[in-house]
């Protein structure tokens, strides 16, 4: 696709141009970053939601989209996204860590843990000719953090209100997709629901100003929103359609030019990991019969992924993706 490739490339420039100008700036855009949400949540509920019909139902779900995108930008940053040469998370056991469908007693610690409805294979290990570190499948070297990362995504900078300083992986991915969703909502509703008391900060009307968020504050966090709405509405798209799709950011370049080649031999290229997109969805978000339950997905709560890293789930009779030949897997190098 097109579109998705030259996406992925600008994520590339952003990720090159964000290492470039940031360095060791990035905790104070990361800083940043949270101020600016934190007075455009002081701005929503001091100006916008007092205006708002039912406040005995938007108060709370308001309340509610405001926990989910502070905690997970909390989560992305401060999760550390699962360095090849770490030893792997233990599920933890406080308030903060929601509990599995089916009990952790006598499941495995490595591998995929909770589903025996798949077809679940070990991942081929390679050397990184960057590190020399054995690494699984699915893992890559970041050129920035000096590391390979299990299920690497990308590196994103600390750039504009979506930047966490660190890379998406196996452990964070998760907090960073509902981060960019709730992050939609919330400049959606900002957006929609402010446009008035814009124009009335603007001086539109007669009325005077009667809060204590000043105009200007208000202005700017509104057409910040506007514009964040857009940007992350096609980044969250981008990335919601490759999980749906069961590929990384990497492995949507990757498997384009798998298409190609296997075209170019009369055969057809697949996607092993790709068990559909409900399937897909549910792998990546680890709710469903046997993973965590769906609320997890609107309360804010830790949760293991599917898998450690080191096994991943396949189409039936699949091991390895057809139409790709041993030796023609692209490494880090040929991905720059």
């Amino acid at each position: 696709m097109i579109c998705a490739k030259q996406v992925f490339r600008c994520f590339k420039w952003i990720e090159r141009a964000g290492d470039r100008l940031t360095g060791a700036a990035g905790p104070v855009f990361v800083a940043l970053a949270v101020v600016l949400l934190s007075v455009g949540a002081a701005c929503f509920f001091e100006v916008i939601l007092p205006s708002l019909r039912w406040p005995w139902l938007t108060a709370p779900l308001c309340l509610l989209v405001v926990l989910n995108l502070f905690t997970h930008y909390y989560y992305v940053c401060t999760v550390l996204p699962g360095f090849v040469t770490d030893p792997p998370p233990h599920h933890g056991s406080g308030w903060l860590w929601a509990q599995p469908r089916t009990p952790m007693r006598g499941r495995q610690m490595t591998g995929v843990r909770w589903s025996e409805e798949l077809n679940l294979t070990k991942a081929s290990i390679t050397r990184c000719k960057r590190c020399g570190e054995m690494r699984p499948e699915r893992a890559h070297h970041c050129r920035i953090c000096k590391r390979c990362v299990l299920k690497y995504d990308h590196h994103c900078p600390p750039l504009f209100a979506t930047g966490i300083n660190q890379c998406v992986g196996l452990h964070n991915e998760r907090h960073f997709v509902l981060f960019l969703i709730y992050l939609t909502i919330s400049t959606l509703c900002y957006s929609v629901l402010g446009w008035e008391h814009a124009w009335r900060a603007l001086g539109w009307y007669n009325d005077s100003w009667n809060h204590y968020s000043p105009e200007v504050a208000f202005l700017l966090e509104y057409l910040l929103s506007v514009v964040i709405f857009f940007a992350v509405t096609v980044m969250g798209g981008f990335h919601l359609w490759g999980i749906a799709n069961a590929e990384t950011s990497v492995e949507n370049q990757d498997n384009e030019h798998y298409r190609k080649v296997a075209r170019s031999r009369g055969e057809v290229f697949i996607n092993s990991y790709d068990l559909g997109k409900r399937k897909n969805l549910e792998l990546y978000f680890n709710v469903g019969p046997n993973g965590y339950p769906l609320y997890t997905l609107i309360i804010p709560l830790r949760l293991e992924p599917y898998t450690d890293g080191r096994s991943w789930a396949r189409r039936p009779g699949l091991e390895r993706h057809p139409g790709v030949m041993h030796g023609e897997e692209l490494t880090d190098d040929d991905e720059e």
